[in-house]
């Protein structure tokens, strides 16, 4: 994501010849790619990006109730479809001009208009602007889908969607912006107030190679403030409807990761390997680790422990998988896999009702492995492409925990508080109240929501849905506290 070059260098990178571009608008013009295997990497890696989206819809339906279950994976995917909208239109020229300032970014690159064959050459130097626009496309749409996982089963659809373009246009563009784009100020830093800060940004500041705090952070921070507005649910299930999908949702989450880390280099080379190679091993450790945690306690090897350590070890390797070895991917995935798992414990006796993990996963997650990116970055990994940094704290750069604290706690104030802000309003526009029903959520999402089931049941199973959906929903109309209308237990562990 922030591989630096030098131009000259770029030809030895292509096996074909290389012809001046005069499509540009602004900036250096950079050489015509026809060819390039790093051209091919990054469409792979779009493809595998793009499929961590039903990975992910998948894995929320396991953890959903069965009469919720399509719903949710329709709001994920219809999430990614309003993103790539928004990201062609303006989305992705807010997230990565070349010459707007600090903050965010401009409209010269609208409906991606001026992109084609030419590079960004402090970005993305060795493959075409349209395919670094693609592959950003897809990170983007999981960022949205992943802010559900504080709410799922009680949230309208239509109002989710408007959220969702609004959100992406004023959180995630601009937090991207912030951490990836030529002058975007967390990657800049050590170098904001320099007078030649405009004409010549120093590209030292927050490490953040593969979206710590523009996808994690800003997911899981979102989806506390979702749940903020809205509340808990009004019913509470005690166990997961399907397992078998959420572990086959996690195995796709980690396939798609290795071209999440690995193509945020942005080249086939030698860095997007170790990226890969770091971060299933962060997965690995971190799946080993939270099993281990809880079985202590519940003796116990609970596959549902299994998958939210690989979950939390592949968010916490993220910001740091062009940046730490390989040893230093194994203490993470442990590290982040404990802090993990004692958040889950914890948000269950505060009675916070993040469903299905995202604030304490994704934005605990994501805030972790920020954190000890500057603890283990070290030179020689980001030398692999050519990138030079001063190192972490293991390097004697005690100054970059600082810069990766100050990019975290920025990052997650913003996506809270503008988030809270954009749902306070959405909710009281009429027609776009947030919540459903409680009639609605007792009968659940995809005959409230879709007027579709995701289920086909027999008629002896019909039968006694519709003799349990009357119970859910005459418990829905009781006062908290007089039957069983919550539950104490949801997608948490066992203590």
């Amino acid at each position: 994501m922030d591989t630096l070059v030098d131009i000259p260098q770029i030809t030895e990178y292509f096996d074909v010849d290389l012809l001046p571009d005069t499509t540009t608008v602004g900036g250096p013009v950079m050489p015509v790619d026809t060819g390039s295997p790093s051209t091919g990497f990054l469409l792979w890696a779009s493809s595998l990006v793009f499929l961590m989206t039903p990975g992910l819809a998948l894995f929320y339906s396991g953890l959903s109730r069965y009469n919720s279950a399509l719903s949710l994976m329709m709001l994920c995917m219809m999430a990614m479809a309003v993103v790539c909208v928004q990201w062609f239109l303006f989305g992705f020229s807010l997230s990565f001009s070349e010459s707007a300032g600090p903050f965010i970014g401009d409209l010269n690159m609208a409906a991606i208009n001026t992109l084609g064959s030419h590079a960004f050459p402090n970005t993305a130097p060795q493959v075409p602007s349209i395919a670094f626009m693609l592959y950003q496309m897809q990170f983007a749409g999981i960022t949205a889908a992943l802010v559900f996982g504080s709410v799922p089963e009680r949230t309208r659809f239509v109002p989710a969607m408007v959220f969702v373009f609004i959100w992406t246009t004023f959180v995630y563009d601009v937090v991207a912006y912030w951490t990836w784009a030529d002058h975007g100020f967390l990657r800049n830093l050590n170098c904001l107030g320099s007078p030649t800060y405009q004409s010549a940004p120093c590209f030292a500041g927050a490490y953040d190679f593969a979206g710590g705090g523009p996808v994690h952070i800003c997911a899981g921070f979102s989806g506390l403030a979702y749940l903020v507005v809205l509340g808990k649910r009004k019913l509470i299930h005690a166990e997961h409807h399907n397992m078998v999908n959420v572990m086959f949702g996690t195995g796709i989450l980690w396939f798609g990761w290795f071209a999440f880390n690995g193509g945020s280099a942005g080249a086939a080379n030698t860095r997007a390997a170790m990226a890969s190679t770091v971060t299933t091993l962060a997965a690995a450790s971190g799946g080993i680790s939270w099993v281990a945690v809880d079985y202590y306690s519940t003796r116990k090897m609970s596959a549902f422990s299994f998958c939210s350590g690989i979950v939390a070890g592949l968010v916490a390797i993220t910001p740091g998988s062009g940046y730490v070895a390989p040893w230093a991917a194994i203490v993470i995935g442990i590290t982040v896999a404990i802090v993990c798992n004692a958040c889950c414990r914890l948000k269950k006796r505060l009675g916070i009702d993040d469903s299905f993990d995202a604030g304490s996963l994704h934005g605990a997650g994501g805030f972790v492995g920020n954190i000890v990116t500057g603890i283990f970055a070290q030179k020689w990994v980001a030398k692999l492409d050519g990138t030079d940094i001063d190192g972490g704290l293991i390097e004697g750069n005690w100054i970059q925990i600082f810069f990766q604290l100050v990019g975290s706690a920025a990052i997650a104030v913003w996506a809270f508080l503008v988030s809270y802000i954009i749902l306070f309003i959405i909710n009281k526009i009429p027609g776009l109240h947030l919540r459903q029903s409680e009639a609605d959520e007792a009968l659940g999402g995809d005959q409230a929501e879709m007027g579709e089931a995701g289920y086909m049941l027999s008629s002896d199973s019909a039968s006694k849905l519709a003799s349990e959906q009357a119970k859910l929903q005459m418990a829905a109309r009781m006062p908290l506290g007089k039957g069983k209308t919550t539950g104490d237990s949801d997608t948490i562990h066992s203590d």
